[in-house]
């Protein structure tokens, strides 16, 4: 990779997404929204004393899952863009590589996550009194990875793709499922050996487990660390896969 390329894609990247209301919206604004209406579900609950409110443990998990569903969809989707329209073609004439081109919107998504994941957690810790026993910025580290990772799939996804349409065909096949089987409905160990053996291979089960580790430690365990690896792991090999499967336009 060079340096200066990867610099002046993401330099570019970023500048396009400051000219793009709607998408600094959906990435700033959108989480916060259904983090509330998660809240607002469990509002009036009743619990017995001592019983934790059950926004304190869905909520983490959900600063995880919409940042990751959101990223995956803008990235899918810009980078479709950036095929159809043929500047993907006119880029792949110049010097740079495709490892740039890929790891430089990586880069500027990554910077967008940590911002989105940034304010989620401030409202979720300030408006809605988010109480876990682990620290805040773990939570945030775990959002910001997870919201990467969803950076990653979407650039690998987009390859596959030859509308927008498609690209959005993509969410009932590779989120959708995550989001099922990564233990926020039914604990893993409760389910049947076909499902658990298929969670083992999503990332977003591992973010999931992660985040149930801040929430219930006051200090990070080994797991926690050895889910968040892998979380990075993934996301690694997913900018690589991408970058080999890169094509310049659709046809």
């Amino acid at each position: 990779m060079n340096p200066r390329m990867l610099m002046a894609t993401t330099a570019r990247v970023l500048n396009q997404l400051r000219h793009d209301e709607r998408s600094i919206a959906m990435i700033l604004i959108v989480p916060s929204v259904l983090l509330a209406v998660v809240y607002w579900l469990f509002e009036n609950e009743t619990l017995p004393p001592g019983v934790p409110h059950t926004f304190n443990r869905i909520g983490p998990i959900m600063l995880a899952i919409f940042p990751f569903v959101i990223m995956f969809l803008i990235t899918s989707i810009t980078m479709l863009r950036e095929r159809t329209s043929g500047t993907l073609e006119r880029l792949m004439t110049t010097p740079i590589h495709k490892a740039d081109l890929l790891f430089g919107y990586g880069i500027a998504f990554a910077l967008m996550a940590a911002l989105q994941s940034v304010v989620a957690t401030g409202v979720a810790y300030w408006v809605f009194n988010l109480d876990i026993k682990g620290y805040g910025g773990l939570v945030v580290l775990v959002a910001v990875v997870n919201a990467v990772l969803g950076v990653s799939l979407g650039l690998f996804c987009s390859a596959f793709a030859r509308t927008e349409f498609q690209a959005v065909q993509f969410m009932p096949v590779v989120v959708i499922p995550q989001i099922l089987l990564c233990g926020l409905f039914v604990a893993r160990d409760r389910m049947n050996d076909v499902f658990h053996a298929i969670s083992d291979w999503m990332p977003l089960t591992y973010s999931v487990k992660a985040l149930q580790e801040i929430t219930a430690n006051t200090d990070p365990t080994a797991e926690m660390w050895r889910d968040l690896w892998i979380m990075a792991a993934i996301l690694f090999g997913l900018l690589v896969l991408a970058s080999l499967t890169l094509r310049r336009k659709s046809s």
